[in-house]
């Protein structure tokens, strides 16, 4: 077990490496209601072969011409239109900027593409594949419908499935005040789900220790 040679992400998951994504929007429906903000956390391996996450991008986006928001939506996040700290950049520069990274870390961990890992997976990819389908982005580096939900891992793994819940039972801190933030909830689901990967990967080990002994 000791000489036993460590797991390289470019051969744990087909190619692809997981990275963690969170959109904050104008509301729910991804055709019609603004991306807002967006934040991605790619999960790499330490030298001991455990999963954590790498270096968060993030970018706020300008609402696209023609786009909804719907004002509950902005009371949940907190997000300020109209604030000129905010930094929006259009979504074209915005994806640019979010992809480079995540394509520089792909690179890296010499894996294929990226998948995306998500809280409710679905609703962010919908949002990344609009945003993509609008500006005409040639060099999207996520799958187009594959994801890893840590909705269905932490109900698996702790039995939790709302995100502050699931974090908690994992042991990990959260703060509901910055909560719906892009970055705050996806540097927590990105928390999550290398606590669930390296939950499983000691109960492997565990087993394989007693199957040796048998």
């Amino acid at each position: 077990m000791e000489n036993a040679p460590l797991p390289r992400m470019a051969e744990r998951f087909r190619g692809f490496l997981p990275v963690v994504v969170d959109v904050e929007t104008g509301g729910f429906d991804c055709t019609r209601h603004a991306l807002l903000e967006i934040a991605a956390v790619p999960i790499e391996l330490d030298g001991d072969g455990y999963y954590v996450p790498g270096e968060t991008v993030s970018s706020h986006v300008e609402p696209y011409p023609g786009s909804e928001i719907d004002p509950r939506s902005l009371e949940v996040t907190g997000i300020r239109l109209d604030s000129l700290l905010r930094g929006a950049l259009p979504e074209r520069e915005a994806l640019d900027h979010v992809f480079a990274k995540v394509r520089a870390a792909v690179k890296r961990n010499g894996c294929q593409r990226a998948i995306l890992v998500g809280h409710n997976a679905h609703f962010d990819l919908g949002f990344l594949n609009a945003a993509v389908t609008r500006v005409g982005h040639k060099r999207n580096p996520f799958h187009p419908f594959s994801t890893f939900d840590t909705v269905t891992l932490a109900g698996m793994a702790y039995g939790q499935t709302v995100l502050s819940r699931a974090v908690q039972a994992a042991g990990l801190p959260w703060d509901g005040d910055q909560a719906h933030s892009a970055v705050y909830d996806t540097e927590r689901t990105a928390q999550l789900f290398c606590a669930v990967l390296n939950r499983w990967r000691q109960f492997s080990e565990s087993d394989l220790a007693a199957a040796h002994q048998d």
